[in-house]
């Protein structure tokens, strides 16, 4: 048995790449997905509102202007395709996590995922909302200026550690989908 020529080597190399881009983008939109489902569950189960995505949106579509923090992002005027940018990024961040996520562990767990570091990874992930975003929107630090911080962070917590447990379903289900028949 040989080793396959320079040109189909390259070729080989080629699907295997566009194979993992392929895999990271469903698992990132995957583990998303679950971030989401987990919010309309507290929604229709518990009355608690879910993040407003727009706004997201909003704060993005302000950056251009120069502005990237808010005293209070909700009284700031209503932009143009709010919602629509805020849930690209939304998936668009997601899928990042997920890349980022999949440089950091072992290669082997894409292929053989386990829970731990997938949920590990998922607690780390609320450092971005808690640190970066909530101050930039005007909301303080670790949701220290909404009516109640305590409940706030638990509800950040408690949904980016879904978002681990959406990693680890999404990778299984990644290994099981039609991308593994190609």
């Amino acid at each position: 048995m040989s080793l396959p020529k320079a040109g189909r080597w390259k070729k080989l190399c080629a699907a295997m790449i566009n194979l993992l881009i392929a895999k990271t983008i469903l698992i990132g939109i995957g583990a998303t997905i679950t971030f989401d489902l987990w919010a309309q569950f507290l929604k229709f189960t518990f009355k608690i509102t879910p993040s407003n995505i727009c706004v997201v949106g909003r704060w993005l579509l302000y950056m251009p202007q120069g502005i990237f923090r808010h005293t209070n992002i909700i009284k700031a005027p209503v932009k143009r395709g709010e919602c629509f940018t805020g849930w690209i990024a939304h998936y668009s961040i997601g899928v990042t996590l997920t890349l980022l996520y999949l440089i950091l562990v072992p290669v082997h767990w894409l292929f053989n995922p386990t829970l731990l570091p997938a949920l590990l990874y998922g607690i780390c992930t609320v450092v971005f909302p808690l640190f970066v975003l909530q101050p930039s929107l005007g909301l303080g630090i670790a949701s220290s200026k909404t009516s109640n911080p305590t409940f706030a962070r638990i509800k950040s917590i408690m949904t980016h550690i879904i978002f681990g447990i959406g990693l680890w379903l999404s990778t299984i289900a990644a290994n099981y989908s039609i991308l593994n028949w190609i």
